[in-house]
Order: structure tokens, then sequence, then C-alpha cells
């Protein structure tokens, strides 16, 4: 009993921290906590119903992305959105979304390619519907199948902070964006993989990295 029980306790606290990073991640990504504004673990852990042990967790490993910095007699912040930055960040990203496809291309099951393609017509329907949540939400999907189907950890360790920062981003300055087009892009890279040819579902991430570049240079000159 003693043995079950003291393996029981970290592992519920692993949970709890995990689930912390994700409330966290989408309250920053989504714009519910703005670039700059104070982060208060206490408020943090009230909000999101969880201990503050997970939520201090949760908040260094946010720290470690970029989502999150610290400064002196200020404490913590959501670190502002670097415009010019940016386009390096799409640029590393273009990178590794290209060895993540070619590699979901190789080794996705049947049951991830039929998902990734099911994810990228719910984007196209959320897109003529003008459906920003949904959009976003079979989004996040995608990206969650796209990364278990390549069966390569140390990529896709590298490109999560890069796509959340792209999904902050999105958010911050949707209004210039056009899902519709967005959401092609994605349908290019899962119809790729599903073919299980490696040549178009790079063609597809590089369709979909062109398209976030389109959009944040857009931003930038307006």
């Amino acid at each position: 009993m003693i043995k079950k029980k003291s393996v029981a306790v970290p592992a519920a606290r692993r949970r709890d921290a995990d689930f912390a990073y994700d409330a966290i991640e989408a309250l920053i990504s989504t714009m519910e906590l703005t670039p700059g504004s104070p982060v208060v673990e206490a408020e943090i852990a009230e909000r999101i119903g969880l201990g503050r042990t997970p939520v201090r967790e949760a908040l260094m490993r946010l720290m470690s992305v970029g989502l999150i910095v610290q400064q002196p007699r200020r404490g913590l912040l959501v670190s502002p959105i670097d415009l010019a930055n940016h386009l390096d960040v799409i640029q590393t990203r273009r990178a590794l979304e290209r060895v993540i496809a070619a590699a979901s291309a190789r080794r996705a099951t049947t049951a991830e390619r039929e998902h990734l393609v099911a994810c990228a017509e719910r984007m196209a329907t959320a897109a003529k519907r003008d459906d920003l949540a949904r959009y976003m939400q079979a989004d996040h999907e995608l990206d969650l199948v796209n990364h278990a189907a390549c069966r390569n950890s140390s990529a896709v360790t590298a490109v999560v902070p890069l796509v959340i920062q792209c999904r902050r981003f999105w958010y911050a300055y949707q209004h210039a964006g056009e899902i519709a087009e967005g959401a092609r892009c994605h349908g290019l890279l899962a119809q790729g993989i599903a073919t299980g040819s490696e040549a178009d579902a790079v063609k597809g991430a590089d369709a979909l990295l062109d398209y976030l570049e389109a959009f944040t240079r857009q931003v930038i000159n307006s």
C-alpha cells in the first residue's frame, strides 16, 4: 500500500501541473491575459481552480518558452509580442514543420491520417461560417494529431513554443487574417500527410508557413 501511494502522488501532481500549463497558456494565447499584464500566482490559481504548487510549476514552464517574463520590482508579466522577431519565429518554425510533416507522412497510422483530414475539414467549415473559436479549436487539434503522428519528440518539443507564439500572434491581430486561406493551407498539409507523400506533406507545410509569413508581414506593414 505504501509503495502504491508514493507513486500515485507525484503522478497526480504532474497531471495538475500539465492542466495548469494548458489553462494558463490558453489565457495568454487567446489574449485573455494581455501582453505586459501582471501574472499573480494566487489570482491565477483561483481563476483556473488549481493549487498554487501546480500553478507555480506551470509558470516556470511558461517562462522557459517565453510567454512569461520576470522583471525587477515588477514581478512576473505576460511577455510582449515582438513584431520583428515574429518573422524569425516563423522561419524557425518552417524548418521544424517540414521535418514533422515528412515524418507524419511516413509514420502516421490510418486513423491519424483520417483524423488530420477531418480536422482540416472542420477548419474549412468553421472558416465559411466565420466561426473563429471552432476554427482555432480544430487547428489546435490538427497540431496535436500531427505531432503525435510524426513520432519525433525532439522536433515536437522544439516546435510547440513556436506554435504557441503563432497562436497568440493570430489572436492579437486576427482582424488582418483570412481564415479561409488558413483553412485551405491546413487542408493541403493534412491531405499531403494522408496520402503518405513526404513531398506533398512538405509542400503543405510550406504553404501554411507562407500564409503565416504573409499574415505577419501584413500586420507589420499596416
